[in-house]
């Protein structure tokens, strides 16, 4: 890498202004993508949180299942229950309301858990009493209230059981209520009191079950479609980071594309004194690769920074999948594109460097 060496050192302006704007497309994927995790976060985290292997669902006549739409009946969670490789059912409801504590208030959704029914954050809310409730840590924080508090939903006072960890659906915190008190209050909203879904522990048949029941049962992740919000609010904010990937790839393409070709007199010449193409090959590259690492490496530094600042206002979710995946697409991405140039590296003429076109 002895030219690659030197063009860097010789031409220092040039590829930091390319440094710089891998840096800057750096940041705005970081963020996206963590602000893409932390707004996922808070619309599915509590239905990734339920217990067992896949997550049954209404399935009606016509269209496809839907959280908000499901209603299964007590026979049909027995149905489940009683079948062959079943090893646990358990019916859980779902609902969105509001919450009050003194007189702060805000929407919440109330989660209708049986006591001990797994070991997730989320059945760690359950409570025990009919009188009782458990809050996650976004709607304690929400209502100003801690264990031993009262709140209020839908006329009805509560007794805050326990506090326990951040749980989310359709960006509103979670309230835990027991079976019974979830149903009472599903009526006093116009509902019917039954289970929104049934969460399937075991390996029974799963198609001939759900086709008998008239429902569908799909694995958790899968089942996330069947949540209005997430498929549009996650296919926008997707398109975009990809959009952004894209960008990333051609700007890095386009510079060494242009670089390449003025350096097409020394490239030459190197062939000229016997240089092999792998290694012209690897030379073009490795210096693709310094100015991307350089650059993604000063963005992520910034988005950690960023996301620290704006954890406190913004859903930012700090994770591998948000920060070292797409630092990891950017690098590939970018020596994709580098690769483009790589046409002026194998076609250069040795005869240029001799002066045959003089």
């Amino acid at each position: 890498m002895f030219v690659a060496w030197r063009d860097l050192r010789h031409a220092r302006g040039r590829f930091l202004l390319i440094g710089t704007v891998v840096a800057l497309i750096t940041v705005l994927v970081g963020f996206l993508a963590g602000l893409t995790g932390g707004l996922a976060a808070q619309n599915v985290s509590a239905v990734l949180g339920l217990p067992g292997d896949r997550l049954v669902l209404e399935k009606p006549a016509d269209g496809s299942a839907s959280f908000s739409e499901s209603s299964l009946s007590a026979a049909t969670t027995e149905r489940w229950r009683n079948a062959d490789g079943v090893d646990a059912a358990v019916p859980v409801g779902i609902a969105q309301t509001r919450a009050q504590s003194g007189s702060t208030s805000t929407g919440v959704a109330l989660f209708g858990l049986p006591d001990g029914a797994g070991s997730t954050e989320l059945t760690a809310l359950a409570p025990r009493a009919d009188g009782s409730v458990g809050l996650s840590a976004g709607a304690a924080k929400e209502l100003h209230a801690s264990t031993g508090d009262t709140v209020t939903i839908l006329g009805a006072d509560y007794r805050v059981a326990t506090v326990g960890g951040d749980a989310w659906y359709s960006h509103t915190p979670v309230v835990a209520l027991t079976p019974a008190a979830w149903a009472e209050a599903d009526r006093r909203m116009g509902g019917d009191g039954r289970a929104t879904l049934i969460a399937v522990t075991g390996s029974p048949d799963w198609d001939a079950v759900a086709a008998e029941t008239r429902t569908t049962a799909q694995p958790t992740l899968l089942s996330l479609t069947a949540l209005e919000t997430f498929k549009s609010e996650i296919g926008s904010l997707g398109l975009m980071v990809a959009m952004l990937f894209g960008i990333s790839a051609l700007v890095v393409g386009a510079f060494f594309t242009v670089w390449t070709m003025q350096r097409s007199g020394d490239i030459a010449v190197l062939k000229a004194l016997g240089a092999t193409q792998r290694s012209l090959v690897l030379d073009a590259l490795g210096q693709a690769l310094v100015v991307l690492v350089g650059g993604i490496a000063v963005g992520m530094l910034a988005v950690l920074g960023l996301g620290a600042l704006a954890g406190s206002a913004l859903p930012f979710l700090v994770a591998p999948i948000t920060t070292l995946v797409p630092a990891a697409a950017m690098t590939v991405l970018g020596l994709a594109g580098a690769a483009v140039a790589l046409r002026t590296v194998t076609h250069a003429d040795p005869l240029t460097a001799l002066g045959s076109n003089r």
